[in-house]
């Protein structure tokens, strides 16, 4: 297939990819370190290299109000955020999710305050996560890239909106090799809504009050909808995989089929882990890695199955404060029915703290112990 390799951070992968989509309207509000995402794009609105509607608005809250207003109008609508910007979104992430809207939303991972911290960690996403918008994780700039064309393709399939997570600074400003395929122009096509609010041959009524009559059906069918996104998130990336070679499969596996010793995690800290696991192996060890890429829906079966009969250690970015983390508390879940499996939970990195190879190494070593503790923390001082 057709593609051109180009050096890029992850922020501008994110950004040429929505070039290349070239979607109706974009409503942004920068936020560090998402900033460079919108920076870009906004670049290409200006060099006339796209016709998006750049909508420039005063606050996270109204950009994903303007992207509601504009999907609810048949627009195909993106825009991006990040920590305390996504967090002032809340109360509309729920109307978008609730009102069956294929919002697209880049999120460069950071720390939410307080204390104010600009570096990366999942408190945001995994802040958000149960508001009924499915949740994609990518590992570097050339998965943000290619999620996208697949997020927006899985947006309009099940009518539900997608966020795309990439590392704040660790992916969003690293320069990475990325290749680029000009045929997912192709790929994205044209949104073609069947209701929505200017089509006067099939109207309909937006965000009607429902009460106890049909609120819970309501959202009975919107948790139907996020389950079949699993199914047609692997249909999906079958066809992408035609253009550009790649698996997407609901999480990765890395050199798992023989490991004893695994640990479970996402974004960025999963290259890491394969630097260590390659190490470890060259001394006769058998670690491996399963890799986090599609967190909404959570596949649970299908991991239960990869990793039972294992010793497991569970890396999260965020605390989920008086209960288990959130990675470990689905992987835990999970492997509820597993007895022989023993899961310990780790967290690491939380406000950009550096994880370090001698630290992913000792992980895997702690796991001969099978030493239980409700949480143990890398690189904490206590």
């Amino acid at each position: 297939m057709e593609k051109k390799i180009k050096p890029m951070t992850g922020a501008e992968a994110a950004a040429e990819a929505m070039k290349q989509i070239d979607p109706d309207v974009v409503a942004v509000y920068p936020i560090t370190p998402q900033t460079p995402i919108v920076e870009t794009f906004a670049q290409f609105v200006a060099d006339g290299e796209v016709k998006t509607e750049l909508i420039r608005v005063e606050s996270e809250h109204s950009a994903m109000s303007a992207v509601v207003g504009a999907s609810t109008a048949g627009a195909r609508a993106m825009t991006a955020s990040s920590s305390a910007g996504l967090a002032l979104m809340w109360e509309i992430l729920g109307i978008a999710s609730g009102h069956r809207l294929p919002i697209v939303m880049h999120i460069a991972n950071r720390a939410l305050s307080g204390p104010i911290n600009i570096h990366c960690d999942h408190s945001d996403s995994m802040g958000c996560r149960d508001h009924g918008w499915i949740q994609i994780y990518s590992e570097n700039a050339q998965e943000v890239y290619e999620n996208t064309f697949l997020a927006v393709r899985l947006a309009e399939k099940v009518l539900l909106p997608v966020m795309i997570m990439q590392d704040g600074f660790i992916t969003s400003h690293a320069v990475q090799k990325v290749k680029l395929y000009p045929e997912l122009n192709k790929f994205a096509g044209e949104y073609k809504p069947e209701y929505y609010l200017l089509n006067i041959k099939k109207p309909f009524t937006a965000g009607p009050l429902e009460l106890t009559d049909y609120y819970f059906e309501s959202k009975y069918q919107q948790a139907q909808a996020i389950l079949k996104a699993k199914e047609e998130y692997l249909k999906i990336g079958k066809e992408l995989e035609k253009i550009t070679g790649n698996k997407y499969d609901l999480f990765e596996e890395y050199k798992l089929k023989d490991a004893e010793r695994v640990i479970v995690t996402s974004n960025s800290t999963a290259g890491a882990t394969k630097d260590v696991v390659d190490l470890l192996r060259k001394n006769g060890e058998k670690v491996g890695l399963l890799k986090i890429k599609l967190f909404r829906p959570f596949p649970y079966e299908e991991i239960a199955k990869a990793l039972e009969g294992r010793k497991i250690a569970v890396l999260d970015r965020s605390e989920s404060f008086g209960a288990y983390p959130p990675l470990y508390g689905e992987i835990r879940s999970a492997l509820f029915n597993k007895n022989k499996t023993f899961i310990q939970s780790y967290v690491f990195g939380l406000g950009g703290r550096e994880i370090f190879n001698k630290d992913i190494e000792a992980v895997f070593n702690d796991l001969k112990s099978e030493k239980q503790e409700f949480v143990k923390y890398i690189g904490v001082r206590t």
